[in-house]
């Protein structure tokens, strides 16, 4: 009856442990960020290049919010964040199943893709300009071609390396290629897709500041080029930090996703 009762309580200890992984990973993080705010201090104390202290960011981060310019800027900055973003992923997804199923596809493709890699998507504003204009459009489409250059590449990888194994018996079983294609492949391609995503969403991210160079009015990269000019290092380092934090969350976000969609893979 020991015996029975032991191993009657054996699979529930994968979930205790899992909580208390969590935990510690969550006290990790609070650690680092402790950390860091005390090597920052003790650096704006020695006066490091008039490095401005966390009080003195927080209190520049007060005033912003007080007279309603950070919310303004942060909202225009993730409307732009997200345009491109979202644009980019659903134009990466099918563009990569067809490189990966198709050969005549992925031939016709794969070379342009590959081509555009190797051009940084800041390169592009200057033809982005030319052709788009100074309005809202040009500044999404080099966030979208940030995010798009990244997703396709990894929904692509995702179906070339699905096993072949799993196709083969999926034949066998007399699947026909849309049921395969369905049922295993983009099930089995779905981890490389959301890591793809992820990637995608810290590109659109670090092309934003560069995106908001073209006349924009409003935006995180546009209040940290004007304050430049003053040479305000506080309200530099106020939008470095809010495009720091909304990319974590939905970086955090996208992370959730992956674990609900990918929970029948096995974890270490």
């Amino acid at each position: 009856m020991t015996q029975l009762t032991a191993l009657g309580k054996a699979p529930a200890q994968p979930a205790r442990r899992a909580p208390s992984r969590s935990r510690r990973a969550v006290a990790l993080n609070l650690v680092a960020v402790v950390i860091g705010l005390v090597v920052w201090t003790v650096l704006a104390t020695v006066g490091v290049q008039g490095l401005p202290g966390p009080l003195e960011v927080a209190a520049k981060a007060g005033e912003l919010i007080a007279d309603g310019t950070l919310l303004t800027d942060a909202l225009a900055s993730l409307r732009r964040v997200l345009v491109g973003f979202l644009l980019g992923t659903l134009l990466a997804v099918p563009v990569g199943f067809l490189m990966g199923w198709y050969a005549t596809a992925r031939g016709l493709l794969e070379p342009y893709v590959q081509f555009f890699r190797t051009i940084p998507p800041l390169a592009i504003i200057p033809l982005a300009i030319v052709l788009m204009g100074i309005g809202e459009v040009p500044k999404v489409f080099v966030i979208f071609l940030a995010a798009f250059l990244s997703s396709v590449v990894s929904t692509f990888q995702g179906v070339v390396d699905v096993d072949r194994t799993l196709i083969n018996a999926a034949r066998v079983l007399g699947a026909s290629d849309r049921t395969i294609f369905l049922k295993v492949v983009v099930p089995a391609s779905t981890p490389f897709i959301l890591v793809g995503m992820r990637v995608g969403l810290g590109s659109a991210w670090g092309t934003l500041v560069a995106a908001e160079l073209i006349a924009a009015q409003e935006g995180l990269g546009f209040r940290m080029q004007q304050a430049q000019l003053y040479y305000d290092l506080s309200t530099i380092f106020v939008g470095l930090i809010a495009i720091g934090v909304l990319g974590l969350l939905m970086d955090r976000l996208l992370l959730l996703a992956e674990r609900r969609l990918t929970n029948w893979q096995e974890r270490r």
